[in-house]
Parts: structure tokens; sequence; C-alpha cells
């Protein structure tokens, strides 16, 4: 691939997500037709559902990557997209709605995230929150929002801190959960639960959170745009033993690098691996 062409699909992302995030809020602003992924009859989570509008999303997304790139890979969360990132070509990984269940509710702190990979790395990506109107964008090595540069928090005094936990478990299996929310608490101001890690991720980035812990393995679509976003931003991110995230890592630890150690003793905690 040339250099030109690369460009080319660089600057395409935040076009392909906007086109998915104009149809979601439509779904979002009007009435909408809701179904649990397991099925009509097997709700497994409070937060497992799905809407007509995930997947009118993600197709405006494809049509738009189609459009311009009909060749390339996608990777996304519905329909029989892949669900696995290539390491050795172009890909564009797709989360049409990254906080179903706060657009379910009529939260505003959802998002339609698009990330293009090339040999398995991110290059670019964009996470539009409509409800929220702000778009955050990785491109060229740096971090944006709306268009304005982003960094991370420079807080010192983790007591200042307002970090997110971005995984909860289902109804009967929450004390570990428990355990975690009172741990953070323990050693930071403010604890959120934001219900969208690509919306954390993004809020880390531009420093209104000082840091997000998921003791879980996160799926592509919910993090690689995201991790770049952080990154770019002066951020870090890693596994629960401290080493460089991956896409195939257990747990997810993103701050500004200050206190990351009070975070990752937390998602430890979580994880049992004290």
């Amino acid at each position: 691939m040339t250099d030109e062409t690369l460009q080319a699909r660089v600057e395409h992302v935040e076009r392909a997500a906007k086109a998915g995030a104009e149809v979601a809020l439509d779904g979002y602003e009007a009435g909408l037709t809701v179904e649990t992924k397991g099925g009509a009859d097997q709700v497994v989570h409070a937060s497992d559902v799905v809407t007509v509008a995930d997947r009118d999303a993600q197709r405006a997304v494809i049509e738009s990557i189609r459009e311009r790139f009909p060749d390339d890979a996608i990777v996304g969360e519905e329909g029989d997209a892949a669900k696995t990132v290539p390491d050795t070509e172009v890909a564009w990984v797709i989360d049409p709605i990254d906080g179903t269940y706060n657009f379910v509710r009529g939260l505003p702190s959802w998002s339609t995230a698009v990330a293009l990979t090339v040999d398995g790395d991110a290059v670019a990506a964009a996470t539009v929150a409509p409800a929220m109107g702000r778009t955050y964008l990785f491109r060229d090595g740096d971090a944006t929002r709306d268009g304005a540069p982003i960094h991370v928090a420079d807080r010192s005094d983790p007591e200042t801190f307002a970090v997110a936990y971005t995984f909860v478990p289902e109804l009967g299996a929450r004390d570990e959960y428990a355990d975690g929310v009172t741990s953070m608490l323990g050693r930071f101001g403010e604890v959120r639960r934001v219900g969208s890690l690509q919306v954390v991720l993004a809020l880390v980035a531009s420093g209104a959170l000082d840091g997000a812990v998921t003791d879980a393995r996160v799926n592509p679509w919910d993090s690689v745009g995201g991790v770049a976003l952080v990154r770019a931003a002066g951020g870090v991110v890693t596994d629960l033993d401290g080493d460089p995230w991956t896409r195939d890592s257990t747990g997810l630890v993103a701050s500004a690098g200050t206190a990351h150690d009070a975070l990752l003793a937390v998602g430890r905690r979580m994880a049992g691996r004290r």
C-alpha cells in the first residue's frame, strides 16, 4: 500500500464513524426495537441488548467504507463481520453503538467507534459521541476532541482522581465488583461507571477521567481505537501485569501514568490476583 492510499483511509475514518453515528442518533431520538443478544428469551445481563439501530449504524459504516475501499477487511460487533483483527493486512474495526444499554435508556454516554488498523496496529481512530456532542480523533499521531488537541490529566494527588471501572458481572456474581469499587474508593477521590469503554477511554485521553480499569479481556471493537487515543494523548495503557496492552491482553488499565500502580492493584484484586 502506498502512503497516499493509506492516508486516504486515515482521512476516511472520521467520515465512516460519523455516517454510523448519524444513523444511530436518529434511532436514539426516535422509537427503537430492543432485543437481547442471546435471543428474545435469553436475557443474560442487564446491558446485553442490541437494537435495530446497532445493525443500521453498522451497515452505514460499512457502506461508507465499501464505497471507497471495497476489498478491506472489516471487524465488527454485529452480524457476520469478522471478530478478530488480522495481523497482516488493513482492517477496519467497528462498534456501531458502544454503550447500547445507555442508548436504550436515553443516557448520552454512547458512541460510534471506528479504528483503522495496519498489520494489527491502529493508525487512526474516531470515537463519535453524538448525544454528547463530541468527536474524539486519533490521526497522524495526534489526539483531538472536536478538532482541538487533548492530553491526559496532569493531576498528581490520587485523592482528587476520578476513575472508572468498566466491567460489571452478571447479577448474583457481583461480590468481586463490589470489592473492586470499595478498593477504588479507598485509593481515589471518585469512582464512575460510564457504561461505554470507548467513551471512558476518550475521557481518560481528554483528562476528564484520571484512569480506568477492568479485569476482563475486552473485545477489539470496544478498545482498539480508544487505546490508541489514550496513548496519543500521552497516557499509559497496560494489562494487569503492567505490560503494554495488546488485543490479547487480560485486563485493561489506562491512566495518565500517575498512580498507575494503584489502578493495577485494584485490577489485580478484582481478578483475584493478590
